[in-house]
């Protein structure tokens, strides 16, 4: 099947440099030389191996640093940022923080620890870092390129999860744990302190990959009295997670400019109306009179709140459904009337006019950041398949910034200089995250932090092709070739299954599922952004919604047909995660001959059993056919269910992977996490079974350790390794 559209790019990272210098172990050498720093015990550095062969290894991916979360000095001279590096001898990382001119040039290592560092943020003045370090809040003097003594600044029992200064870095909001409704053995009988067991009598009773036993809380403290042991609750002992859960993000949470009020996202549900809902509202809250408004009531997710410079308004990110977590993403806005009482105190401001200011763009607005002039707002947005950067001014249409001909994806900006430069980070599927310059499609790379190795890998070319699906419309779908690929030679080819189910395959860099990897292991990699993918317009992501087994099957089936027509191309293997793994255990069940190997990880394989063991219940409530909408069973809406009537949810039952087994007939790798509790283990051990007693060609390998995810260093190692090793033996055959 030809493509209607072929766009070819040759990508060269280092194309990019604007001025080369050392780094590694040089590098690293003259900077603890000019600090007069000493690496701690524990320490881990920058990674000194050498690729003579141009070859890119799954121990290359591990050797490579991890940069994260940069921060704009006050006087917008200087950017910190931490890099982690890993030690697979060792089975661990470590983060230390450093700091380089919002120009470019040699970055300066300002901590050398050998235990992690995290959260670091300036001081109002500049002369000053803080920063968080087993699980307690620290701060250091900042001078010349130097951070002086430390001091400890909480001792907060069971630690600091992470933080956020007031403006003027007077107060502290910090999160932290709180007992929660699920009991355990002491809590009845104290004497049972060395008994482990977990009760409760309401849903919601682990997440992700731990127990609820605790909850995350935020918690308002004044810095500068002593040593912070407790503050105030801002949620005054309630039992609901702020910020939300599985992974709190303090973003969650915004001081206003004067310091005066908080405002937070919060869903304030538990139990059964926790699990089925996604309605987290936006509040404002008063630290001094501990008072609390309501700004947002009905819908789904509000989240990110961050205030005008002026505080006259109040800007957020919001889905408008209850109970589907792949909603259109829009920008709202408030205006805020701060208020007095009649004794000349501090009052939570009135709220009101609220609206859409984004209406009619057609993608999920990401990281909002206002501009100084309080004028517009920035934000990233995934869109035709590039995380762009876009501005847009309340009242005006929105403006992309960054082209879409540049293949990065980059990240909301951190930093706006007064020639308008934006400071951000970019990424693509050739090179992991590193700190840019943008202005005018102008692209300034700042760090190169994996120079040393990425230089010496093999370049590879790739392609956007753009397929004709089977009902008429196109599909953006990324094709990666080996280095020195040959068009008169054959390879076999990688089909990637994307999870979520809504997402996208945009060009991002990925520590797991690491396309460039691929190729280089001798793979053209394919990479169809079907229905369900999130960059294309909400009617293109909502045609996955209770039609698992429909169109955006078909489309993978397209993609697959398309590049296995190739001369070039000897055979083809379906491989995805999550979502993904739902796929490759579907497709194994229809697709008669058209692909040659799978590999599943952590996918969903009996549905009505997945049902009833996830946790967070509202996604599969929805997307397995509820919809919003169907019968309500001890009173929750259940349109979803196994149980429910609507014709959507019987047929996606009725199809559900693991009653098309007797059809499998190709072999498969299905991998899992013990700890995984979005889709439990035992879904991949079900599957393995299945096809060991249709007499399939088959491995299972269970991590017990690791979540949805596989994250330790040695057994991201195995996984790579094991992975490879399985498509090797499938597709590399003579």
């Amino acid at each position: 099947m030809p493509s209607t559209k072929l766009t070819k790019m040759h990508y060269d990272y280092m194309n990019l440099k604007s001025f080369a210098w050392a780094v590694g172990a040089l590098l690293l050498l003259a900077a603890c030389n000019n600090n007069d720093m000493k690496p701690q015990k524990g320490y881990i550095g920058p990674s000194q191996m050498e690729i003579t062969d141009g070859h890119m290894t799954p121990e290359v991916l591990l050797a490579l640093g991890r940069l994260s979360d940069p921060q704009l000095s006050p006087d917008s001279k200087t950017i910190l940022y931490g890099v982690s590096y890993t030690s697979i001898e060792e089975n661990r990382s470590v983060r230390n923080l450093f700091a380089i001119p919002v120009e470019g040039g040699d970055s300066t290592p300002l901590t050398l620890d050998g235990k992690s560092i995290s959260s670091a943020r300036w001081s109002p003045d500049g002369e000053a870092i803080f920063f968080l370090q087993d699980g307690q809040l620290y701060k250091a003097a900042y001078k010349n390129g130097k951070l002086g003594k430390r001091e400890q600044l909480s001792d907060v029992p069971g630690g600091i999860e992470d933080y956020l200064l007031s403006p003027d870095a007077s107060q502290l909001i910090y999160v932290a744990g709180v007992h929660s409704a699920v009991e355990v053995p002491a809590d009845t009988d104290p004497l049972l302190s060395k008994a482990e067991a977990y009760a409760t009598e309401d849903l919601m009773y682990r997440h992700w990959d731990h127990w609820l036993t605790e909850l995350p809380h935020s918690f308002v403290a004044t810095l500068g009295n002593g040593v912070i042991k407790e503050g105030m609750d801002i949620l005054d002992g309630e039992l609901f997670q702020l910020p939300n859960g599985p992974f709190p993000d303090v973003a969650d949470l915004a001081w206003s400019p004067d310091g005066r009020y908080i405002a937070y996202a919060c869903k304030k549900l538990t139990g059964k109306e926790y699990a089925f809902s996604t309605n987290t509202c936006i509040y404002i809250y008063c630290p001094l009179t501990g008072e609390t408004t309501q700004v947002t009531f009905e819908g789904g997710y509000d989240t990110h709140p961050v205030w005008s410079p002026d505080g006259s308004r109040l800007a957020w990110l919001s889905m408008e459904r209850d109970g589907y977590e792949a909603d259109h993403v829009r920008l709202m806005m408030a205006d805020v009337l701060y208020q007095e009482t009649d004794e000349g105190q501090s009052a939570n401001p009135a709220v009101g006019n609220i609206r859409s200011i984004t209406e009619g763009f057609p993608y999920n607005v990401e990281g909002p950041v206002w501009a100084a002039d309080g004028e517009s707002i920035y934000f990233a947005a995934l869109a035709e398949g590039i995380q762009g950067i876009f501005n847009v001014v309340p009242g005006s249409p929105v403006e992309r910034l960054t082209s879409d001909t540049l293949w990065f994806d980059f990240g909301s900006p951190f930093g706006v200089l007064q020639d308008g430069t934006l400071l951000t980070t970019f990424q693509s599927m050739d090179f992991p995250t590193e700190l840019v310059a943008v202005n005018d499609n102008a692209v300034n790379q700042i760090t190169f932090e994996n120079e040393h190795l990425l230089s010496h890998l093999d370049k590879h070319e790739t392609e956007a092709r753009w397929l004709k699906t089977v009902d008429g419309q196109e599909m953006l779908t990324w094709v990666l070739f080996p280095p020195h690929f040959d068009a008169t030679k054959t390879y076999p080819a990688i089909e990637i299954c994307l999870g979520g189910p809504q997402g996208t395959l945009s060009q991002g860099w990925s520590y797991r599922w690491n396309y460039l990897l691929m190729a280089h292991q001798g793979y053209v990699v394919v990479l169809p952004n079907r229905r369900g993918t999130t960059a294309f317009g909400q009617p293109w992501c909502e045609e996955i919604s209770g039609d698992y087994i429909g169109l955006n099957m078909d489309d993978y089936l397209t993609a697959a047909r398309n590049i296995k027509a190739e001369p070039y191309v000897g055979g083809v293997a379906a491989c995805g995660a999550s979502y993904g793994g739902y796929s490759v255990y579907y497709l194994a069940g229809i697709h008669k001959d058209v692909y040659d190997c799978f590999i599943a990880h952590a996918g969903i394989f009996n549905e009505e059993h997945m049902y009833m063991t996830t946790e967070e219940m509202w996604f599969p409530n929805w997307d397995n056919g509820g919809l919003g909408e169907g019968p309500s069973f001890g009173g929750i809406q259940q349109g979803g269910s196994p149980w429910s009537n609507l014709p959507k949810a019987r047929r996606h039952y009725d199809n559900s992977p693991h009653k098309l087994v007797q059809n499998w007939h190709t072999p498969i790798l299905c991998i899992h996490g013990g700890m995984d509790f979005r889709v439990p283990y035992d879904e991949g051990m079900a599957a393995f079974n299945a096809a060991q007693l249709m007499g399939v060609p088959s491995k299972l390998i269970v991590f017990p350790g690791e979540n949805h995810w596989i994250l330790k260093p040695q057994n991201a190692l195995y996984w790579h390794r094991s992975y490879f090793e399985w498509l090797d033996r499938w597709m590399k055959t003579e």
